[in-house]
């Protein structure tokens, strides 16, 4: 199961990660594979090890004593593992903060601690302090949540009852995860609706009791091409409706309007002018009711000339407050 596999890879890369020696071939099977065979194990071992690597995971072979042949042993300096410093601006620091805070969640925290009991038990001597570099932070509050991001990986149908937004109303809903994100603080499932026949977006802070898996894994495929995020930003925050305008501005002024507009181009010779300096018509689309709150801002350095609504809606808010 890909859950199982996840948190198989994540316990071998804590193990290499928090120890400070190499932990040597045997002890890492007596760990993380005893329950699989020899081939089994040297098949999976070397899967997981490669599949780390791809992942950019530093994992080294080495032996306790430089010495002496001794049996080799693996593990993943924190040095290594760690990125370089980087330099960034404000704004991509900003954002680089809220990326860091990227998982707080019982399941890892649960696995983490494991990992590190199995390693303290055997006798490892381990350095927790480098679990900091694999240690990402994202609320996940819902109960749901787990479920429905097991089903998503399974590609396990799921049955739970919701509750709608602005009401009392609790129904029944059987939907194929295609998968969970994250959109404005709040965690949702995009899926298909297998009652209702099309794909829908759940909130998992409304699915109420206990959400179900339901069926075997493997029962449905996430059709080809499918952006689960756009389809969730596209029902959340669906697309305003955008008009044509074409306003006046002042040479030299406007200049969020000038980097929205679609052409840009001088008055002929002889047009009217507002006050007989120089200005510019600009041709441009946006939901007319950010435009008018925009015009406002720049005050008489932009005058509308169409459309006539959005004329009137701006010479209106001039008068509210004259």
């Amino acid at each position: 199961m890909a859950a199982a596999k996840t948190e198989r890879l994540m316990n071998l890369l804590i193990m290499l990660l928090v120890q400070r020696g190499y932990v040597s071939r045997e002890r890492i099977r007596e760990l993380l594979y005893k329950d699989s065979s020899d081939d089994a194990f040297e098949r999976m071992f070397e899967r997981d090890k490669e599949e780390l690597r791809s992942l950019g995971v530093p994992i080294e072979t080495g032996g306790h004593d430089p010495l002496f042949e001794d049996e080799a042993g693996y593990r993943v300096s924190p040095d290594q593992f760690a990125l370089p410093p980087i330099e960034l601006t404000a704004d991509e620091a900003a954002v680089i903060g809220l990326a860091t805070k990227v998982w707080e969640h019982a399941r890892l925290a649960e696995a983490t601690t494991e990992a590190v009991r199995k390693l303290t038990a055997a006798g490892v001597d381990v350095d927790v302090a480098a679990l900091d570099l694999v240690e990402p932070r994202l609320a996940a509050e819902e109960p749901s949540f787990d479920v429905f991001l097991e089903a998503v990986q399974e590609r396990t149908a799921v049955r739970f009852d919701y509750r709608t937004s602005g009401g009392p109303d609790v129904s029944s809903r059987h939907v194929q995860p295609w998968g969970v994100v994250r959109f404005s603080g709040r965690w949702y499932v995009v899926g298909y609706d297998v009652d209702r026949a099309d794909q829908r977006v759940f909130r998992l802070s409304r699915v109420v009791d206990d959400a179900r898996k339901v069926g075997e894994p493997g029962s449905y495929q996430v059709p080809e091409g499918i952006d689960v995020r756009a389809i969730a930003k596209a029902t959340l925050r669906p697309e305003r409706a955008q008009e044509p305008a074409v306003l006046l501005v002042r040479g030299g002024a406007g200049h969020t309007l000038r980097r929205r507009a679609e052409r840009v181009e001088p008055l002929a010779e002889g047009e009217r002018r507002p006050d007989g300096g120089h200005w510019e018509r600009l041709h441009l689309l946006s939901p007319p009711s950010d435009l008018a709150d925009e015009i406002l801002s720049h005050g008489t350095d932009v005058y509308v000339e169409e459309p006539a609504a959005l004329r009137r809606t701006v010479i209106e808010r001039l008068q509210g407050v004259s």
